[in-house]
């Protein structure tokens, strides 16, 4: 078999402190000390059959499968880790997350993504000034710790987020148009991704006989309670605008009722006189008043007293 050269987003051999790029990548996974990391861009057209040639069948699937969920799996010597992002990228929207497929042995780690994740592409920085994780574990570690923390910064601004619109509806300001239901979009897509993620990062940490060292276990365990704690706070956000978005229902609920209230109270008032009014402005002989100058006031006024004695009646009855 012919080895396939590909476009690498990043290639390195780190081996401890030692760090050294590979120039235009390299398909060739084994290394003699130390580890090799391929950062693949996967729109790349010659991706598929190299990854097929180097990785197992399942691990080759789950690195070019078109959606992903975050996961944890071990798979004969090595790992299939599926994990997200917050999408920083610019005129795009932070909880549209953005997907990281990384198969993981004891000496290489290659990672694939569709658009850039910010967390990756750090470590990218750093290791071609000359600085890197100096191992596999490490390298996990720190990568599940970045994507973490940028997730975390974005939960925290949807939270303050929530606590404005709250100030404005118990100040009585209207929101603008789409304004809560946007936000609770924001929520609920990020919960769709974090939430097993959290497991995936917690499986991660529990595999303390595996290649991951006790000082990486506990960065990773550290890392697996934000996470935890970045899906609780998520729930109660998402607990919080619906909660606001209850009680603004519920006041125009109220404010519908009243102005309905009022409007059948006036139109029982007017009912009486409505009739009167028929009544006498039909054209028949007989009508009384028809040729006495003061019957339209005689009407007006009994219209009138009518209309008082009805408000007063509304009045003892506690309808108004």
């Amino acid at each position: 078999m012919v080895d396939k050269v590909i476009n690498t987003i990043a290639a390195f051999d780190i081996d401890g402190a030692k760090v050294a790029q590979i120039a235009g990548g390299s398909p060739d996974l084994d290394v003699r000390s130390g580890y090799r990391w391929l950062h693949l861009d996967l729109n790349e057209p010659d991706l598929k059959g190299w990854v097929k040639d180097h990785l197992p069948e399942i691990a080759a699937r789950a690195l070019l499968q078109t959606e992903t969920r975050p996961r944890c799996e071990r798979l004969a010597d090595g790992l299939i880790l599926n994990l997200r992002g917050v999408n920083l990228n610019p005129g795009s929207d932070p909880e549209d997350m953005v997907s990281l497929r990384m198969w993981v042995t004891s000496n290489a780690i290659v990672t694939g993504r569709k658009r850039k994740v910010w967390a990756v592409d750090a470590i990218r920085q750093a290791a071609e000034a000359g600085i890197a994780p100096a191992t596999v574990g490490r390298f996990l570690a720190e990568i599940t710790y970045g994507l973490t923390t940028r997730i975390e910064t974005v939960s925290i601004a949807l939270e303050d987020e929530t606590d404005a619109l709250e100030e404005e509806v118990l100040e009585g300001r209207k929101l603008p148009s789409g304004q809560l239901g946007n936000l609770r979009q924001a929520v609920i897509k990020m919960r769709r991704f974090v939430n097993p993620q959290r497991e995936a990062i917690a499986a991660l940490a529990a595999m303390d006989n595996w290649i991951i060292a006790p000082d990486e276990l506990a960065l990773l365990r550290e890392t697996s309670n934000r996470t935890r704690r970045i899906v609780e706070e998520l729930d109660a956000t998402r607990d919080r605008l619906a909660a606001l978005q209850e009680h603004i229902d519920a006041h125009r609920t109220h404010a519908l009722g009243r102005n309905s209230y009022v409007l059948s109270v006036v139109a029982a008032i007017f009912l009486p006189l409505g009739f009167l009014t028929g009544l006498f402005g039909v054209n028949v002989g007989g009508m009384p008043g028809v040729a006495s100058p003061a019957a339209f006031w005689v009407l007006t006024g009994a219209s009138l007293a009518c209309g008082v004695a009805l408000f007063f009646i509304f009045k003892y009855s506690k309808w108004l």
